[in-house]
């Protein structure tokens, strides 16, 4: 080996290093900063990160892609407590402080990740740990394609989808996670961008996800986004979203069995998870389904909305029998 390949290889191996020291040090920093808000259940060997409050009929509220149950405990899950619910908000598989459901998910060279369905039988079972057997189940984007897996495979008394998942899609998704969802990028691409991401690039992240609406005041210092930008929460992340396309056709095959209660709400200016590809089509498929959209909204009607959300929450709580 030359002295040029020599020095190339020192450089990669130095560049390798500071980056993984730098990701783990982050990494510390934000688990200390947002440490668990709730207990930790063990469902069949997986660590589940769980908050409950209040008292009443009890609600599941599940996350999407890239958060954690942070988002929910804000001002929404309060509310809903305020209005007589038992609330009870689970960090998903890989996300958060919650585990992977099998250690080996976790490893670098894989590329495979919990299904929708796998994810909503962990979910149930550590709900039925808190005395929720049959909870009302609301799933915020990702998380939607979760509850509607809850709801066709396990005891509930409704699905909520908010700005859910609900259907397959046409095209690819983007570069990101085509990237970090594959064998060799996800090895190479989440501890770089654990390590490296600017904090204009993790407000502007925040700012997207709200767009075109304004985040609340004080969110991003409440959300913790440190915690979604983790070398392991971006793998399993990555690996979760870029895998969820084959099973929502295979879920959406399933729809006409749906025996339960459904509501879908939905901003009509929402680009993450577009009406017009996702709840306005699942509305058709699922037997009594209702839709409810709102004008000029995007993807985070729970805090810009709040409102309105939990208005349609009462009522499929009170089609459910609930109230």
């Amino acid at each position: 080996m030359g002295p040029e390949l020599l020095v190339t290889a020192a450089a990669l191996g130095a560049l390798g290093w500071a980056t993984r020291a730098r990701a783990r040090a982050r990494a510390t920093r934000a688990e200390r900063r947002y440490p668990p808000l709730g207990q930790t259940l063990i469902v069949n060997g997986t660590p589940v990160h769980a908050v409950t409050l209040g008292d009443g009929p009890p609600i599941v509220l599940i996350h999407g892609a890239s958060g954690n149950l942070r988002d929910f405990t804000f001002s929404f899950a309060p509310r809903l407590v305020a209005e007589g619910y038992r609330v009870i908000a689970f960090d998903r598989p890989g996300l958060g402080h919650t585990g992977r459901m099998d250690p080996g998910l976790a490893t670098r060279w894989g590329n495979r990740a919990e299904t929708i369905t796998e994810q909503a039988r962990l979910l149930a079972a550590a709900a039925r740990q808190l005395g929720a057997d049959r909870p009302l189940v609301l799933g915020h984007s990702y998380g939607g394609a979760v509850a509607l897996a809850w709801g066709l495979d396990h005891p509930c008394a409704g699905v909520f989808g908010l700005a859910g998942v609900s259907m397959p899609w046409s095209g690819r998704l983007s570069l990101y996670y085509r990237v970090l969802g594959s064998r060799p990028g996800g090895l190479i691409g989440p501890p770089l961008i654990a390590a490296w991401a600017s904090r204009a690039r993790l407000d502007q992240s925040i700012v997207d996800v709200f767009a075109p609406n304004p985040a609340p005041p004080a969110y991003d210092a409440h959300f913790g986004i440190g915690l979604t930008v983790r070398t392991a929460a971006l793998r399993a992340n990555a690996r979760q979203v870029n895998s969820l396309l084959g099973q929502m056709r295979d879920l959406s095959r399933r729809y006409d069995r749906m025996n339960v209660p459904v509501a879908f709400l939905h901003g009509d200016a929402d680009l993450i998870v577009p009406l017009t590809i996702h709840a306005q089509n699942a509305v058709d498929l699922i037997p009594g389904a209702t839709l409810s959209v709102l004008p000029r909204m995007g993807h985070m009607p729970h805090h810009v909305a709040e409102q309105a959300t939990i208005a349609a929450i009462h009522t499929l709580a009170a089609r459910a029998g609930l109230r």
